[in-house]
């Protein structure tokens, strides 16, 4: 691996600026690259990532032919961490959800409740579809159809407020805030701010009073539509979306 390597995995952080500090908020990559690139070795192996049961028990949902297809690839991230007793430790952890899949075992949890969402969500959602369709009825542009498509707007609306709601984005300064209150108010909140890895791996963190040394993230599978993620690549965290929450969640790990 020659200099110019090296030093750009070096350079792999999360980071994201703090309100509260007034200043940005960093979490290098220590020891994270490393298991990174075994993780890597690993899914090339085994080709899933419920690792956690025998090859005869693997779940087809699991399986990585998943991030090779329409869906495309994913982030993958790993974090290492000091507990209490000073004992070193890692977790992993993926961005979003894998198949519809919120969790799985052997990789932390999101930092919403599935369950909360999906009783927030179902309804509504299944309520915004018959309205779509009802609109459907009607010519575009008439009195009928215009109404509707407010109705759809305002509801969609609504329910991404409510969605917002149910972050709730702990720091290691001991603050929990919902998503926003910790992002910007002059920004939108884009659609999966939460879900990406760094935030569910220092999530998993502050929850289980364990101190992040490093993180570290790839993606892995069929290159993302817009051509900037490709396979087995490093990145650091996204700026659009983790750099609106991570800057609070890191507040107070330099005190540990």
């Amino acid at each position: 691996m020659g200099n110019t390597k090296l030093t750009q995995l070096a350079e792999i952080t999360c980071s994201g600026f703090c309100r509260r500090c007034n200043t940005v908020h960093k979490l290098g990559s220590a020891g994270a690259v490393e298991l990174c690139a075994e993780l890597m070795q690993k899914l090339d192996l085994e080709k899933r990532i419920d690792f956690s049961v025998p090859t005869d028990k693997a779940d087809p949902d699991l399986s990585t032919d998943y991030l090779f297809g329409d869906a495309r690839g994913q982030m993958f991230g790993v974090m290492t961490y000091t507990d209490r007793q000073g004992k070193t430790g890692a977790a992993y952890g993926f961005s979003g959800q894998y198949n519809s899949r919120w969790e799985v075992a052997g990789w932390v949890a999101p930092i919403i409740d599935p369950a909360e969402f999906d009783t927030l969500t179902t309804t509504t959602e299944r309520e915004i579809k018959r309205i779509g369709k009802e609109m459907e009825l009607f010519p575009a542009g008439s009195e009928e159809y215009k109404k509707l498509s407010l109705n759809r707007k305002q509801m969609s609306r609504d329910l991404m407020q409510k969605i917002h709601a149910i972050y709730r984005i702990p720091s290691f300064s001991e603050e929990t805030k919902i998503l926003p209150e910790v992002a910007p108010s002059d920004k939108g909140i884009p659609t999966g701010t939460g879900d990406c890895c760094a935030p569910k791996l220092l999530s998993f963190a502050i929850k289980n009073n364990l101190t992040p040394r490093g993180i570290a993230e790839f993606y892995y599978g069929r290159e993302n539509r817009s051509g900037t993620k490709q396979h087995k690549q490093y990145y650091s965290s996204c700026e659009d979306k983790c750099g609106l929450i991570l800057g609070h969640m890191l507040c107070g790990l330099s005190s540990k």
